[in-house]
């Protein structure tokens, strides 16, 4: 199986709704490796790395979020991959 590195810069009401948490549940769950982050200007970034089908699969489940979420925008970015383990909530 291929293994893929996306970068995710998702927008809206994603910071104060356990966006983070509820993302580090879902690749944990799939076992795909990266992390998760709050950035200063109201969005959230996130990395994904692993099998092509479930890193796209956690892309999909960004474009939602948790409940409490509401997500207007979600911009991808392919990367390199870089061989990371774990999935960690910076």
């Amino acid at each position: 199986m291929t293994t893929i590195r996306r970068r995710v810069l998702v927008s809206g009401r994603v910071q104060g709704v356990w966006y983070r948490d509820s993302c580090q549940r879902e690749a944990r769950a799939l076992a795909v490796a990266g992390w998760v982050r709050n950035l200063y200007d109201g969005r959230v970034e996130a990395v994904f790395e692993g099998p092509a089908d479930d890193v796209l699969t956690l892309v999909n489940w960004c474009r939602i979020g948790p409940p409490r979420a509401v997500v207007t925008e979600v911009e991808i970015l392919e990367e390199p991959v870089e061989g990371d383990a774990g999935f960690r909530i910076r």
